[in-house]
């Protein structure tokens, strides 16, 4: 049979192009994809050609396999039903809905190892949302909020709310978020936000004079996002590091406060978890707690807005062209 695949081309350049996909083999399924999510930071980064061409486009899953060369598929947040199984697979997979790390793709084989089957309870647009929530669940694993802190989180897309609704979860003194778009600002109010202000803003009003941010996380993709939460954050602070800057540069004064503030800069990234945690959770317990923060959060709700697949160009390029009007934008097949 054929399948339909999204290839990132050139810059600001995508196609779909047919593929021939052979019956499942021994151990595989053959996928059929009802919808996928596009990720509005990491996948922007890609389309415009922000990332180094000589990395890996992941470490830890296999269906990303190669580099960021064009041409070359990507994504990883797909939801579908699998329609066939190879010799060896257990009858019970048949029909089921399942969650695979893949790219955009209308039919995929796979192998059990790799699929997710959904939760009771848990819909499919809900289940979009796995990948960010596991990230939004380490992000809080690496802080460790603790009670009275002082919280700010640069970027409120949809990892920086998901991180919010996390947190608002704590009994903090403060939590406040930041981030330029208005509509964002609202949603992380209504997610347990103190306050939700633009970047221009003076955070210094939000915070206790005293005693600054306890723990900021910057999720923006802004560079110049980091260097703002340094400034904020008090004595032996933390700064969370989320974003993922691509080929973006970097700019930060370490000659100012930092270094006598004794500031701790923390790198977080969802494809492992920090050593210190080793000996009490895993991969499978993350993934166990995200599933619960799903049906906890209900992140359906922030879909903004969904594509057929045949239009995916028009989706990337207003998420490119006019990121204040998006959430979650998703594909349906």
């Amino acid at each position: 049979m054929m399948t339909q695949s999204i290839y990132f081309v050139a810059p600001r350049r995508i196609e779909i192009r047919p593929e021939a996909v052979p019956p499942p083999g021994p151990g595989q399924l053959l996928v059929q994809t009802t919808m996928s999510a596009i990720s509005a930071g990491t996948e922007q980064l890609v389309y415009r050609g922000q990332v180094p061409r000589d990395l890996a486009l992941d470490e830890t899953i296999s269906d990303l396999a190669g580099q960021f060369t064009f041409p070359f598929k990507y994504g990883y947040a797909v939801v579908g039903k699998v329609i066939d199984l190879g010799p060896g697979v257990a009858p019970e997979w048949q029909g089921r809905r399942v969650f695979a790390f893949h790219p955009h793709q209308s039919h995929f084989l796979s192998t059990p190892q790799n699929l997710l089957p959904l939760p009771p309870g848990v819909s499919e647009e809900d289940a979009l949302f796995l990948p960010n929530m596991e990230t939004a669940v380490n992000l809080t694993l690496d802080g460790q909020p603790l009670i009275g802190e002082n919280v700010v989180v640069f970027g409120q897309g949809l990892v920086g709310l998901l991180t919010t609704a996390l947190l608002a979860r704590f009994p903090l003194n403060r939590l406040v978020t930041v981030d330029a778009f208005a509509r964002r600002r609202e949603v992380s109010l209504a997610l347990g936000a103190q306050a939700s202000v633009a970047p221009a803003a003076a955070l210094a009003e939000y915070l206790p004079a005293a005693a600054g941010a306890d723990l900021v996380f910057e999720l923006s993709g802004n560079p110049a996002a980091l260097d703002q939460a340094i400034a904020i954050t008090g004595f032996a602070g933390r700064v969370i590091v989320g974003s993922w800057y691509g080929t973006k540069p970097a700019h930060l004064d370490l000659g100012s406060r930092f270094h006598r503030q004794r500031l701790r800069l923390i790198s977080s990234q969802v494809s492992t978890l920090a050593p210190e945690l080793g000996g009490r959770w895993s991969k499978a317990r993350r993934l166990d707690v995200a599933w619960q923060m799903i049906r906890h959060v209900r992140p359906a709700r922030f879909i903004s807005h969904r594509f057929q697949f045949e239009q995916a160009a028009q989706a990337y390029h207003m998420l490119d062209e006019s990121p204040e009007l998006a959430l979650q934008v998703v594909l349906v097949y």
